[in-house]
């Protein structure tokens, strides 16, 4: 037991430090001018964290969280323009496409002193762009 729980400890640590190097600073104020708009839309946050483990679409996303679809396509087109949600795409079996959305981060710090505003991306290392 003792060895399963140094394991356990010793990858978690493994698993911090990889987000810690992973953690990239926003230094464009212009790009941290739209993350800190996104984080002020509650759609748009509800999408990331929905998408945060698994991709989903988007008729999926308006299901689960109760966001009518249009709202859906519009906050979706704002975080893959914002660079926080990768897209896939594939054709199901009646030949239709179809994407499938998922969180490229995994948090957002920020920091604001009233002069400078200072941004930090974990990204989610289970993304798939």
């Amino acid at each position: 037991m003792q060895c399963i729980l140094t394991h356990y400890i010793l990858f978690s640590q493994v698993i911090i430090m990889q987000e810690l190097l992973q953690t990239r600073k926003i230094m464009d104020d212009e790009r941290k001018q739209i993350i800190l708009e996104v984080l002020a839309d509650k759609y748009c946050k509800q999408i990331l964290q929905d998408t945060l483990e698994k991709p989903k679409s988007a008729m999926e996303l308006s299901a689960d969280k109760k966001i009518p679809i249009s709202t859906v396509y519009r906050r979706l087109q704002t975080l893959y323009d914002a660079k926080l949600l990768a897209i896939s795409g594939s054709i199901n079996e009646d030949g239709k496409k179809y994407f499938l959305y998922k969180s490229k981060v995994k948090s957002i710090s920020l920091k604001c002193d009233l002069d400078v505003t200072s941004i930090e991306i974990v990204p989610n290392l289970t993304s798939t762009s």
